[in-house]
């Protein structure tokens, strides 16, 4: 990275601006800083400063976003610069989204749904992008297709009867087999727990309800009822005790319901050793690299409730969102087009369709991507390596989650990253990010973030983020998986206003630029493993889209 950062700074006096689209003026406010200083907010969030937190100004609203309403009032203002294309890859997009449809990108060469490839670029009808999944949306953990491929070879096997040439593979084998047991086991467990309480919960409801005569009472209606029974003060402390986890026992109950929803359909899916979903679905050889153009172009998947959408059409609202149009929310960025490339199932994605999605995006216009998934196995890691060097070669910047698992990514591996072994980078257009709680102090970063000195690069809001959802809704999610886009929204912002800026100038800009504390933060949700804020990514930075465009502007 020294080479990187010598490069930022040779170029940091050159002005560039006479030569940038939109009539990009100059920028002489003065950037944020001394934040060390900035109080602590104790009072809790609104629902409107909730639903905007991403937006927020630490210095003003004491919630530490990226301060874009700041940006947009007071550098951006009606300066449009130029159109920016920022490929998802992800689960698909529900392209007609009120909130989304006009941001949209749409493929000028391609005559829709007359089944020919009228670009010539390989794909039949890629109107809005393409779909490598075809029909699938449920598949198989990485570590499951490994022992799948591997077990008519080693299985019941010992450690003396394997071969010097067959070891890493059999190590690979092993240690794919441990994760597997650990992680059905606990999907049983934790189904289990959910079943056990939503059953005793449900009837509970049903009592205080009718006692209430409705499903929204509160703590203070259950402390309120005199001379409870003994059933009763076991279904008043267990209530109560629920209402530690939501605003309403309803709202309790859905979140039980989607737990048990959720841990099986891991086992049906996930951890299901006998079905191979790509074979029986798609037919395509992932580990052919050759093939590439297989799929369709049905980018919000086969699903007519389009659920398996809901990732990639949250993460792309987080983005670009149509902003000030009355409906919704606003993205971050104006004047971009998202381009849709499904690739990310149910389950962990495929290195073969990630290679080719990045290559699509890449060759049809794209400048940055948004990577807001990621595995710790990968079969082929050299195809996705290869594509990402592609994408620097076309000075493409990829924005990329660092993961949901509390870990410290210099010493754990995902894929896909710019990491190696050794720390080292093999490519200089990737940016990893972390996520940022809405509480500014030593809960700033989120409790499930991934962390790293070196393969960390910044961090963002990621907690509680409210975008767009399937079928004209609205949720909040949560996860690196939204601190990714939101940074992809901020680099396509500078790549608009800044288009002579380059790929690696971009992710310079916003390493730099953005916000630093010197106040322990706690990792990993752990109390007892805390660290300086500034020593957990490579640029020590929270992203800040007003600094990062004054930046920018010297340059």
């Amino acid at each position: 990275m020294n080479i990187l950062k010598s490069s930022f700074f040779a170029i940091a006096g050159a002005t560039l601006l006479a030569s940038c689209g939109g009539g990009v003026a100059p920028v002489v406010s003065t950037p944020i800083g001394n934040i060390d200083t900035t109080p602590l907010k104790i009072t809790p969030l609104t629902d409107v400063q909730t639903k905007n937190w991403v937006a927020s100004d630490l210095v003003m609203d004491t919630i530490p976003g990226m301060s874009v309403d700041k940006a947009y009032a007071e550098i951006i203002k009606k300066q449009k610069g130029e159109t920016v294309i920022v490929g998802v890859i992800d689960s698909g997009i529900d392209v007609e989204h009120e909130d989304l449809k006009n941001v949209i990108w749409t493929n000028k060469g391609e005559i829709p749904n007359n089944g020919k490839d009228d670009d010539n670029n390989g794909y039949v009808d890629d109107v809005h992008g393409w779909n490598f999944l075809g029909n699938i949306v449920g598949e198989n953990m990485e570590y499951v297709r490994i022992i799948r491929a591997l077990n008519p070879k080693f299985e019941g096997k010992t450690d003396a009867s394997i071969s010097t040439a067959d070891r890493a593979e059999f190590e690979m084998y092993k240690k794919a087999k441990a994760e597997f047991e650990k992680e059905k086991q606990q999907a049983l467990a934790q189904k289990a727990q959910y079943d056990q309480i939503l059953q005793s919960v449900k009837p509970a409801h049903a009592a205080m309800t009718k006692k209430f005569g409705k499903e929204d009472y509160t703590k203070k209606d259950l402390a309120g009822i005199t001379n409870p029974s003994a059933e009763q003060q076991q279904q008043i402390g267990m209530l109560t005790q629920m209402l530690n986890f939501g605003d309403s026992v309803p709202e309790v109950i859905k979140e039980l319901t989607g737990g048990i929803d959720y841990f099986s359909g891991r086992l049906d899916t996930h951890f299901n050793i006998d079905k191979d979903f790509r074979k029986e679905m798609l037919g395509d050889d992932p580990n052919n690299p050759a093939t590439k153009y297989y799929g369709n172009g049905d980018v919000d998947g086969p699903d007519p409730k389009e659920a398996d959408a809901k990732h990639g059409t949250h993460v792309a609202g987080i983005i670009a969102a149509q902003r000030n149009n009355g409906i919704g929310m606003n993205g971050v960025a104006g004047n971009v087009e998202i381009m849709v490339v499904r690739a990310v199932p149910d389950g962990d994605e495929y290195d073969k369709d990630i290679a080719n999605a990045i290559r699509y995006a890449v060759d049809n216009g794209a400048k940055v991507l948004n990577t807001s998934f990621g595995k710790y196995y990968s079969t082929h890691p050299e195809w996705v390596i290869e594509a990402i060097k592609y994408a620097e070669s076309k000075d493409v910047l990829i924005v990329n989650a660092a993961g949901n698992e509390g870990l410290n990514l210099d010493e754990n591996i995902v894929y896909p990253n710019d990491q190696t072994k050794t720390g080292a980078e093999y490519a200089g257009n990737v940016l990893t990010v972390g996520a940022l709680n809405y509480k500014y102090g030593s809960e700033l970063v989120a409790n499930f973030s991934n962390f790293g000195k070196s393969n960390v690069d910044v961090f963002a809001p990621g907690v509680k983020i409210w975008s767009t959802t399937p079928l004209d809704t609205y949720e909040y999610l949560q996860g690196t998986s939204m601190a990714s886009p939101a940074v992809a929204g901020v680099a396509a912002v500078i790549r608009s206003m800044y288009p002579n800026l380059s790929a690696k100038q971009v992710k310079q800009v916003i390493m730099d630029s953005g916000l630093s504390t010197n106040a322990n933060v706690v990792l990993g949700g752990d109390a007892s493993n805390t660290d300086s804020f500034n020593n957990i990514s490579k640029s020590g930075k929270m992203v800040n889209l007003y600094n990062a465009l004054i930046m920018a502007s010297k340059m």
